[in-house]
């Protein structure tokens, strides 16, 4: 299956890709059952793939002090492999994308360990690269690219990222094995920077992907204005490499469904996929605590899970990681709130089987 799948193809044709979370035991140390029910639930509710190694699986995972970084990816592959092997669905495309951080020297390592473990592509963190010129860090992306195709990232600052303008994502564009990039500056400017920069490239066979968790909605629905080649035309994101997507999944996809039905449709997007997107924004806040700076995301992410019994606390690799003061009440409220965008009671009747060895 990992051998046949066309990457580029499947991610243009627009996916739900939940960031994979790290479920750990009380003593810090993976929680294997728990980890295999997380994957095989993104299976089931019908994301086409994910991304394991990245920002919601927690970084300290590459040190190689905690040396998760082979045994988490090659249990979430070996996982998601099995379980479509189990539901008869071999043939179905599934995208593994790989977490690469670090130098080049390192990024270069991970990639050949997410290859031999059949990953497609990798999610290229820049975290390691916040204060080098960007000449420098697109080299970087040129030698990583050699290795292994691309899907780029644009991290927000507040979480590791930095700010990179058009001229560096025009550039990138031009690297041959770039297919998708995730775009997650938190911020409208440079997000349509992005977007312009593919659309100046000339190339529409990169898929841009949301990672903007806090304008989900407004991201998928909207058909960007760009000018290519002198003529007015447009460019959209097709789908999401999401942390927020990493809960309530089942929902996601059929959210996504509904987006891809309006774009068929082309009968403009009604006011209440919009206020959809605003309940889901709502939502966001208080899972990843935007109210704190986004320090109790990790363990938000991990409390929704918790409470659904798919992992069994809100421990990171971070001992300091952990919900801020009020974040269980604003995450309560928007569960009460807005009960359209959680998947708990189909949850409630497979997560026994996830949890089976």
């Amino acid at each position: 299956m990992s051998a046949s799948l066309n990457t580029r193809a499947h991610l243009r044709a627009g996916q739900v890709i939940p960031a994979h979370p790290l479920a750990l035991t009380p003593h810090r140390t993976l929680d294997e059952p728990h980890q295999r029910a997380l994957t095989r639930y993104y299976v089931e509710s019908g994301a086409g793939g994910m991304a394991v190694g990245v920002h919601t699986t927690g970084f300290r995972i590459h040190d190689a002090d905690v040396g998760l970084y082979r045994p988490v990816l090659e249990l979430a592959a070996t996982t998601a492999d099995a379980w479509l092997a189990r539901s008869g669905a071999t043939s179905r495309p599934f995208v593994k994308v790989a977490g690469l951080v670090g130098r080049t020297d390192q990024a270069l390592r991970e990639a050949a360990i997410a290859r031999e473990l059949g990953y497609h592509c990798g999610l290229l963190s820049l975290g390691a690269w916040r204060d080098a010129s960007d000449a420098d860090i697109l080299a970087h992306c040129r030698r990583v690219a050699e290795a292994m195709p691309l899907f780029g990232f644009y991290l927000q600052p507040a979480v590791g990222g930095r700010v990179l303008p058009h001229r560096f994502w025009r550039e990138f564009a031009e690297i041959p094995g770039v297919v998708a990039i995730k775009v997650a500056p938190f911020d409208r400017y440079a997000t349509l920077d992005v977007v312009r920069a593919i659309a100046d490239s000339g190339r529409d066979d990169i898929a841009l992907y949301t990672g903007n968790d806090d304008a989900i909605v407004a991201d998928l629905v909207t058909e960007v204005p760009v000018v290519v080649g002198g003529a007015h035309t447009t460019r959209r994101f097709v789908g999401g490499l999401l942390g927020q997507w990493a809960v309530w999944t089942h929902a996601a996809v059929a959210l996504l469904d509904e987006v891809k039905a309006v774009h068929a449709a082309g009968q403009g997007v009604p006011s209440s996929l919009l206020s959809a997107g605003a309940a889901l924004t709502q939502a966001n806040a208080a899972i990843f605590d935007a109210a704190h700076g986004f320090a109790g995301c990790l363990p938000g992410i991990l409390e929704v899970l918790r409470r659904q019994g798919l992992v069994r606390g809100t421990w990171t690799l971070e001992p300091h990681e952990r919900l801020s003061p009020g974040q269980a009440d604003a995450i309560t409220r928007v569960m009460a709130a807005f009960p359209a965008l959680a998947d708990d009671a189909w949850v409630a009747l497979k997560r026994e089987t996830w949890l089976q060895p």
